[in-house]
């Protein structure tokens, strides 16, 4: 019987996929996956299962929407299980919407399986709440790249006066540009800035700083990291846990070898 799954298969650590998630990956018989999956969840696939990779790095797309849209419908016509598997959620900047659109086109039916995004883990694994009674009581999740034919100063004042805390993705290229803008509709200099890069995989590095030296700190980071805006960073020096985890896990590591 034919069907589509548009999975989240979470921001990269394994064990959070979703169960629901991991039952979409067994039964498939056609899985489409992304670049920032876990490459282990793969490992979850039927044995004679078709994988197809469908990864994007900026600028550098191994297939286009559209065509991935086609591979989904195609496969699907022909009767067989198909798992779309995406990094983070489908609908949170993975395209999910349009490929649903592209099913209900075509009459295929299909679930969505939601998955954790990055805006809430990588925050979360680097101490950091997106919300705080003290702190925040409003966060939004935008993206560094505006569509094109947006005013920028409007959007950006908008996103200054209507939010506590900006978790953004995809800003890492645009870093200086979003500092400027943020500073120029309002916001402080020295409001607290973190660019969490790799987070909640064994690569997760995080910096902090102000809008007004984050760019001198964090020259260095790249693709993927999430950044995050506002109060709520300055939690981080007192709740980060993933690295004491992981130093921890090292030395035991260390005394079991030794």
């Amino acid at each position: 019987m034919k069907k589509v799954y548009l999975v989240g298969a979470g921001p990269g650590d394994l064990d959070l996929i979703t169960v629901k998630g991991l039952k979409a990956i067994q039964k498939a018989d056609v899985i489409l996956y992304d670049r920032l999956i876990n490459q282990e969840l793969l490992d979850e696939a039927k044995e004679h299962a078709q994988l197809i990779y469908c990864g994007k790095k900026p600028d550098n797309h191994s297939l286009k929407q559209e065509e991935i849209n086609e591979l989904l419908c195609r496969f699907a016509l022909q009767g067989k299980i198909v798992t779309r598997l995406k990094g983070g959620d489908p609908f949170v900047f993975g395209r999910g919407g349009e490929e649903a659109e592209a099913l209900v086109d075509h009459n295929i039916p299909f679930e969505i399986v939601p998955g954790i995004t990055a805006g809430i883990a990588a925050p979360a694994y680097a101490g950091i709440p997106v919300t705080h009674r003290d702190y925040s009581s409003s966060v939004a999740f935008i993206s560094g790249v505006s569509k094109v034919g947006v005013d920028q100063d409007e959007y950006w004042e908008h996103v200054v006066k209507s939010m506590d805390t900006l978790c953004i993705y995809m800003g890492v290229s645009k870093l200086p540009e979003i500092c400027g803008r943020l500073m120029r509709h309002g916001l402080k200099p020295t409001t607290p800035i973190a660019l969490i890069e790799w987070g909640t995989t064994e690569r997760q590095r995080t910096v902090t700083g102000t809008l007004e030296d984050i760019i001198r700190n964090a020259k260095d980071f790249e693709n993927p990291s999430m950044i995050v805006v506002g109060e709520v960073v300055r939690l981080r020096d007192k709740l980060q846990w993933y690295e004491q985890l992981q130093d921890e896990q090292q030395f035991q590591l260390a005394a079991h070898v030794g």
